[in-house]
């Protein structure tokens, strides 16, 4: 990472794969102890690590410019990949019993992520920071607001992109509240222990 900018460090450090794999883990946790964190493990494969597997893969091959995929149409195949990928991650925790708590996390995930690919068609809203909003969000509904300081994530990650020039503020400021009000409607409908 030498070379970056300090900008470039943070779009990269707070990448939504980085949300992605924590929250999975939280919520797996919280769900049911060690066991949830396996199968959190289990959602963060296709909800994260995938995705951005595929997204690297492409960028090795030239398909795409770089990891944040800014050009319309590539970006709509990545989102697709990523709704294919969350998909099949949901369909393996609810046929093999994950905690509900989790695979209703996660289903609300694939909602989210559908509704930012219809997004995609016509703006390009910030998934950095509508993940990371959601992320940090749902983290403070389930263990408490002694997290809201991880807000000031959500605060930097929107600086880095609207610093990059890869999206307005108008962007990043509706990808944080779309990320927020995700969180509060999946909070609102998962089941918990």
């Amino acid at each position: 990472m030498s070379g970056r900018s300090p900008a470039e460090r943070v779009s990269y450090l707070l990448e939504p794969k980085n949300w992605i794999i924590a929250t999975t883990l939280a919520v797996g946790w919280h769900a049911d102890g060690a066991a949830g964190l396996g199968w959190g493990a289990v959602a963060a494969l296709f909800a994260g690590v995938l995705p951005m597997a595929f997204i690297s893969r492409g960028v090795q091959r030239g398909r795409w410019d770089d990891r944040y995929v800014g050009a319309k149409r590539p970006r709509l195949i990545v989102l697709a990949f990523i709704i294919a990928s969350v998909a099949a991650g949901l369909a393996l925790l609810v046929g093999f019993g994950a905690p509900r708590e989790l695979s209703g996390y996660v289903g609300c995930m694939l909602a989210s992520v559908a509704l930012l690919a219809a997004i995609t068609t016509v703006w390009k809203v910030s998934i950095h920071c509508a993940v990371a909003a959601g992320s940090v969000t749902m983290l403070t509904l389930l263990f408490g607001p002694y997290l809201v300081p991880l807000y000031l994530l959500v605060a930097l990650t929107a600086w880095s992109r609207v610093a990059l020039k890869d999206h307005t503020a108008a962007q990043v400021i509706a990808g944080s509240l779309l990320g927020v009000a995700a969180a509060v409607v999946t909070y609102a409908v998962i089941p918990r222990h």
